[in-house]
C-alpha cells in the first residue's frame, strides 16, 4: 500500500468526472481530503487512512468494486473505503440517515475521521460556491438547503467524539455559518 498508489488509482478512477454543477475536476475533492486527513494525523503513522482519503469515493461513485479496493490496497484500507460509502439504491433520506447512525453508534476514529474529512472539503466547497452564486448553490444537490442542514447537522453530531480535531472545529463553524 502506498499513498502514491492509491493517487494514481484515484486519478484514474475518477478520470472526466467533475465537481457537481462545475467543471473543476472531482480528483480535488479526493486530494483535499487526503491533505485534511494528512494534518489530522502522522501521514507516516496512518497511511491507511491517507490511502483511504483518496479512495474514499471510488466504490461508490466509480465502477471500481470494493474487492478491487482490497485487493489493491489491503483490508484496512478497504474497510475505510466502505465505511464512507452509500448504498445508491436506497432514497437519499434513508441513506443519510443510515449515514448518521452509523457514524454515532459504529463507527471506529478512523472511520468518524475520514468521515469529517469528507464532509468539511464537501461544505468548503459548498461556501465557495455559495459565495459566487448565492442561493442558487442549493440546486446543485438533490436536496435543498432545509434536507442538507438537516444531514449536516446529524453528521456533525455524530462526529461529536472527534471534537478535540482542528478539521472537526473548522467542520462545526462552517455548519454553523452556512446553515444557521
Amino acid at each position: 500500500m502506498s499513498i502514491s498508489k492509491a493517487i494514481e488509482f484515484s486519478a484514474k478512477a475518477h478520470e472526466g468526472h467533475f465537481r457537481k454543477g462545475s467543471t473543476i475536476p472531482y480528483i480535488t475533492h479526493p486530494f483535499e481530503v487526503a491533505k485534511i486527513l494528512g494534518e489530522a494525523v502522522d501521514p507516516e503513522e496512518n497511511e491507511a487512512l491517507i490511502c483511504a482519503g483518496l479512495l474514499h469515493d471510488t466504490v461508490e461513485d466509480t465502477d471500481t468494486s470494493l474487492e478491487t479496493i482490497r485487493r489493491e490496497f489491503g483490508e484496512t484500507v478497504a474497510n475505510l473505503v466502505a465505511s464512507d460509502s452509500e448504498n445508491k439504491g436506497l432514497p437519499w433520506e434513508k441513506r443519510k440517515q443510515n449515514t448518521i447512525d452509523f457514524l454515532k453508534h459504529e463507527a471506529t476514529r478512523e472511520m468518524q475521521m475520514l468521515a469529517c474529512a469528507d464532509k468539511l472539503a464537501n461544505l468548503r466547497s459548498v461556501k465557495a460556491d455559495y459565495t459566487k452564486i448565492g442561493e442558487d448553490v442549493w440546486d446543485i444537490f438533490v436536496r435543498g438547503k432545509e434536507k442538507q442542514a438537516w444531514y449536516y447537522k446529524g453528521v456533525l453530531e455524530a462526529l461529536a467524539p472527534l471534537a478535540d480535531l482542528a478539521m472537526y472545529q473548522e467542520l462545526k463553524a462552517l455548519i454553523e455559518e452556512i446553515f444557521d
